[in-house]
């Protein structure tokens, strides 16, 4: 169970198929790995929904508890609640058992330090030593760590969001939202965030559910069709729908109409630039050329990194960056903490239109400039990998980036990312441009070109 150069953390934490790639000795050591790395103080740990998450719980507080650390269980949270508590609550640091948005078989184990946020890859290939060479400590019989119920964890997570909006104008507005947690963790907070914010709120897809029956954990604007459905159907303000485990949204407006995260992120980004000129936002390789826009009105400036929230999180925190978002709905805002938050998203989103005092998608349209996107997964042999992107290369353009995977600029207005996932056995193309035709013409050559190479 290794990825790229045989490293056990991916893009984001470690994940796996439970029985298949990695069995339940396999979490209970890396779990004594994470005990050793931590050496002394108190772990929370948490799990969303998915149908491994209880006994991988079992096997990870097992081994938290064998090398020494005690345990503070905080059950089934969204893992920005956990994130969160880490911090609020002044854990040494925390774990949680979760696999974001991959499909229901998978599972993983995600790392976060006493500031909430996910280790850096530093600190990540620390772990991974610790686990090859055997260098994991195991307490003796008098020093096995103690485990304890930590109930407060959605209690603290929500009252943080509330205390970091302005939620007179939010509940004034009376704002009417649909909610798709898609069987998630966010089944358990964000409908009483809304809630608590005044909206009138409408669930779908609701029940926690491991398998996620209704729309599967990755939303997307292909697979949120009843959300717009729903929003149109009973006249609501907005909808919005997260990933399973919670840290991402994606949000429709009152026509339906879904946005990707980057374009989303990019209107809340203007919204709270206009009381903070020169500030820094953080933001991958692979999100809109929207956010330079933005930034260039706002007087804002724009770092681009690798993707993956670790990246964004951890040079946040370095630049002392005001805003930082993923294009897959990943919102950060270290004014609350510097981890992505779906929660977070929804209040700080609320609180832009109450303040606008515009429709959802006149809002949009008022503020972003209009660029079109096209993105897809290619599902690819890990040794064919090389050879695809060898391939890639060779087509050229006018510009090439290589911060993560190969971003060719074939004008000044358009692009194509085509990037090995970190997290699945896929490669993932994503495209944009000022117009369609050309958008489709690029996304169209690179899909096929990925195609064609990996079944070569």
């Amino acid at each position: 169970m290794t990825g790229p150069q045989g490293r056990l953390f991916g893009t984001n934490g470690v994940r796996f198929i439970p029985g298949v790639s990695a069995d339940l000795e396999f979490v209970i050591k890396f779990a004594e790995c994470i005990g050793t790395y931590f050496s002394d103080g108190e772990i929370l740990a948490g799990r969303d929904g998915r149908l491994s998450g209880e006994v991988m719980s079992l096997a990870l507080t097992s081994g938290l508890m064998s090398s020494g650390r005690g345990v503070a269980e905080a059950g089934l949270v969204p893992t920005p609640a956990l994130q969160y508590a880490v911090k609020a609550l002044g854990y040494r640091g925390g774990v949680m058992v979760t696999a974001s948005h991959n499909p229901a078989e998978y599972n993983g184990l995600k790392i976060m330090g006493a500031d909430g946020v996910e280790i850096n890859r530093l600190d990540e290939q620390k772990v991974e030593k610790v686990f090859r060479d055997g260098s994991l400590k195991r307490a003796d019989w008098k020093n096995v760590g103690i485990s304890r119920s930590e109930p407060s964890v959605i209690r603290t997570y929500l009252n943080g969001i509330l205390s970091k909006v302005d939620t007179g104008p939010i509940s004034g507005r009376k704002f009417s939202v649909v909610v798709d947690p898609g069987n998630g963790a966010q089944c358990l907070a964000a409908p009483y965030l809304l809630d608590m914010l005044g909206c009138k709120v409408i669930t779908i897809n609701s029940i926690v559910d491991g398998r996620f029956p209704g729309r599967g954990p990755e939303p997307t604007p292909d697979t949120l069709g009843d959300l717009g459905a729903a929003v149109r159907a009973v006249g609501a303000d907005l909808g919005v729908a997260y990933d399973g485990d919670g840290d991402r949204a994606l949000f429709c407006d009152e026509n339906g109409t879904v946005y990707w995260g980057d374009q989303s992120c990019s209107l809340i980004a203007d919204y709270l630039l206009e009381g903070t000129p020169d500030a820094t936002i953080v933001t991958p390789i692979s999100s809109s050329q929207v956010v330079e826009a933005i930034a260039a009105k706002r007087k804002a400036k724009v770092i681009r990194t690798r993707v993956g929230s670790v990246e964004v999180s951890r040079t946040m925190i370095e630049r002392g960056a005001f805003f930082g978002f993923e294009e897959n709905g990943g919102c950060i805002y270290p004014a609350h903490i510097a981890v992505r938050d779906g929660g977070m998203a929804t209040a700080l989103m609320l609180e832009c239109l109450a303040a606008r005092g515009l429709s959802f998608s006149k809002i949009m349209a008022n503020t972003l400039p209009k660029f079109f996107q096209a993105k897809t997964k290619i599902g690819v042999a890990p040794e064919k990998v090389k050879e695809i992107m060898k391939a890639v290369e060779k087509q050229g353009g006018q510009r090439l980036e290589k911060v993560d995977g190969l971003k060719i600029w074939t004008d000044d207005k358009s692009w194509v990312l085509v990037r090995p996932s970190g997290t699945e056995p896929m490669i993932r193309v994503f495209a944009e441009s000022d117009t369609e035709e050309k958008l489709g013409s690029i996304f169209r050559k690179f899909a096929r070109l990925v195609k064609s190479a990996s079944a070569s």
